[in-house]
């Protein structure tokens, strides 16, 4: 029989009869889920056959057997069991803007499985003869989408009558280590011919998915650390068992509606507390600025300027604790008294009497290796292969698991929003910790989870001892934008990309990845260049979290007052930012395109922002929703122009450089051309 799981935005179809339970997204009358397992999983003793080096065809999911279903409306838990090992795996999903599930795996008997792969969902295709969308991810050059054909990607066609094998290839992607997005996004788009869908893998380590053909179409395939890839297994128990980590799945017709239901399912993921209702508009004083060498004669003129073109929060980032060459030394978080010789406390005054929350950087999972602290802290605090610290890029890794490491972490935090009033950290990772840990017996890869796990436990603790606090995640830029990390933080920092025309890209392309609301893009307008260029590099913070920086002291009148214009344009924008969804009217961005767009919509309002990365005058049309045009930022037509031609717009640049603009379009507005 057939156990058909309705939600508001997809139906699960699942076949419940003498075989492992299969499902796949489509229901139509007198359609089968194909022959798919849902739960692929292995174990030491019990591989897959055929052996390839795929994750499917596995020994035990297709020994898996029905054994009964709760649904309770937003949850639907389906158990099934191996009769030989006691093997019980529980798949649950969780309904809300599209669909969250993950895997449950546990022992009825006694004695053990060594598991080396369970998958989180495994769902069936009706064909592979479709186009995914996907993004590699690297400091400075993150959120490049691209699309391909699977056929083309590695799914190769190979049926040939009167031979009917399918290929064991598979297009896979993998991210290894603690920078989840260190490489590529966790996340997909599909879309063939008779449909669309989009996940996203919602884990701050290591991650795997897949997808392949079998004889009844073909698969999608999303878990956690694997054995093959990562070096992961886990000793299963009657008293230990073992959930994977949570996976998101949402459909669509096309891709730009797979993204917004992308959208709407991380607001439903989101952890949301009262205080990030509040979002600020936040002054940071790192990019092209002062890059890591505050003090406090160059940090007081800054406080005032940015208090007075509108800034809300204002973080003192790297730098604070040291003098220096500090890469290696930092850990004990104490402020630096040279750097400020009336105390810290006399810039965070600053802050407060300027109206403004203070903030600062911090790096909390590491402790560098010529910090006296290290020496403090015994050998079990920190990760360790084979008894011995791991040591990369100058530091040494805390592993949260431990007591004392988080007791450390918790210290200082208590002490520096006690003493100071801090209410905003920018908590950075600039260290990979390699495959993991093997501390305490686990494998590597099964001990860098229990560490990331203990990180969200951190995490979650933290916020809940100070809920005012606002935290922003960044690692090296953007290589740990995972929903494990965002569904718990306010803030994302998209790049440490300095360049403005290339950060363009980044900005256009980030709401695939993360919420325009936690988008944090850095708006670091450079005294003394070009008008264009001193305003494109403001609109790569509009349409998201304008993350302001540069010398506000030192600029003209003229070059503040457009500061000050574009922090009004982005709290306009603000009002509404959190019911947004994304759609890219020239097709996601490419590294080195010369028009550049994206769109955000709402129920009333389009807005939309166009880059032009050229110096000749040139135009380009696209289909977006019609209505009156106002200019958002700068709030003059100024070279360029915007002409209806029936449903297609036409925008023009005239200017003879790059240059950028952010317009709305609504039918609150009185129609025509400008």
């Amino acid at each position: 029989m057939n156990l058909v799981w309705r939600t508001p935005e997809l139906t699960l179809t699942f076949a419940l009869d003498d075989g492992p339970v299969r499902v796949t997204t489509r229901h139509e009358p007198g359609s089968e889920p194909g022959s798919q397992p849902l739960v692929e999983v292995s174990a030491l003793g019990y591989g897959r056959s055929p052996g390839t080096n795929r994750h499917v065809d596995t020994i035990l999911g297709r020994r898996l057997r029905y054994v009964t279903h709760e649904d309770a409306g937003s949850t639907l838990r389906i158990v099934q069991e191996d009769a030989a090992t006691g093997l019980r795996v529980t798949s649950v999903f969780e309904a809300g803007a599209g669909v969250r599930a993950w895997s449950e795996a546990s022992l009825t008997r006694p004695g053990e499985l060594v598991l080396d792969f369970l998958s989180a969902l495994v769902i069936g295709l009706d064909s592979v003869d479709a186009d995914l969308y996907s993004a590699a991810n690297d400091w400075m050059a993150e959120n490049r989408w691209s699309v391909q054909s699977l056929r083309a990607g590695g799914v190769p066609q190979i049926v040939r009558d009167p031979h009917y094998p399918v290929s064991k290839s598979r297009h896979a992607v993998t991210s290894t280590g603690s920078w989840s997005t260190g490489e590529r996004l966790p996340i997909g788009v599909l879309v063939g011919t008779s449909y669309a869908l989009g996940w996203q893998i919602e884990h701050n380590g290591g991650w795997h998915y897949e997808l392949g053909e079998n004889r009844h179409g073909g698969y999608i395939l999303l878990s956690g650390p694997t054995s093959q890839e990562h070096q992961w297994t886990v000793r299963l128990t009657p008293d230990q068992p073992f959930a994977t980590v949570p996976v998101s799945l949402v459909t669509g017709t096309d891709r730009d509606s797979v993204f917004a239901a992308l959208t709407r399912r991380r607001r439903a993921v989101r952890k949301r507390r009262p205080v990030d209702e509040r979002m600020p508009v936040i002054f940071n004083d790192y990019m092209n600025t002062l890059m890591g060498d505050p003090t406090t004669e160059k940090l007081l003129p800054l406080i005032d300027a940015a208090a007075e073109v509108g800034a809300d929060y204002f973080c003192i980032d790297a730098g604070w604790y040291a003098e220096g060459d500090w890469w290696s030394t930092v850990g004990a978080w104490q402020p630096s008294t040279t750097r400020f010789p009336g105390g810290l406390g006399e810039v965070i005054d600053r802050i407060h009497q300027r109206g403004m929350v203070p903030g600062l950087w911090l790096e909390p999972e590491v402790i560098g290796v010529d910090a006296p602290i290290a020496l403090e802290l015994p050998d079990d605090a920190f990760l360790t292969r084979q008894g011995i610290r791991v040591a990369e890029h100058g530091r040494y890794l805390l592993d949260l698991r431990n007591p004392l490491a988080r007791q450390h972490l918790d210290d200082t935090v208590d002490r520096l929003v006690a003493d100071f009033g801090i209410g905003f950290f920018k908590f950075d990772n600039n260290t990979m910790t390699g495959p993991g840990t093997d501390k305490g017996g686990t494998s590597l890869g099964h001990g860098l989870l229990e560490h990331q796990r203990a990180l969200l436990d951190w995490l979650d603790a933290l916020q809940a001892r100070h809920p005012e606090l606002l935290i922003e995640n960044c690692a090296s830029g953007a290589m740990r934008m995972d929903y494990a990390m965002l569904s718990r933080l306010h803030l994302q920092s998209t790049s440490d990309q300095q360049h403005p025309l290339l950060y363009a890209t980044i900005s256009a392309a980030a709401p695939a990845a993360v919420l325009p609301e936690q988008a944090g893009h850095w708006a670091y307008p450079i005294s003394g260049t070009t008008r264009e260029e001193f305003t494109l590099a403001l609109v790569n913070g509009v349409l998201g979290r304008l993350y302001l920086s540069g010398h506000l002291n030192r600029m003209t009148g003229s070059e503040v007052e457009l500061v000050r214009s574009a922090v009004a344009a982005h709290r306009g924008v603000l009002r509404e930012l959190d019911s947004l969804v994304p759609f890219w009217p020239l097709g996601l961005p490419e590294w080195d395109d010369e028009w550049v767009a994206l769109g955000l919509t709402g129920p009333d309002s389009t807005y939309l922002a166009f880059w032009h990365r050229t110096a000749a005058p040139a135009e380009v049309t696209v289909s977006v929703p019609t209505g009156g045009i106002r200019p958002v930022f700068p709030t003059g037509a100024d070279g360029w122009s915007y002409c209806w031609e029936g449903d297609k717009l036409t925008v023009r640049t005239d200017v003879a450089e790059p240059s950028a603009r952010v317009i709305e379009v609504s039918k609150r507005f009185d129609p025509g051309s400008i």
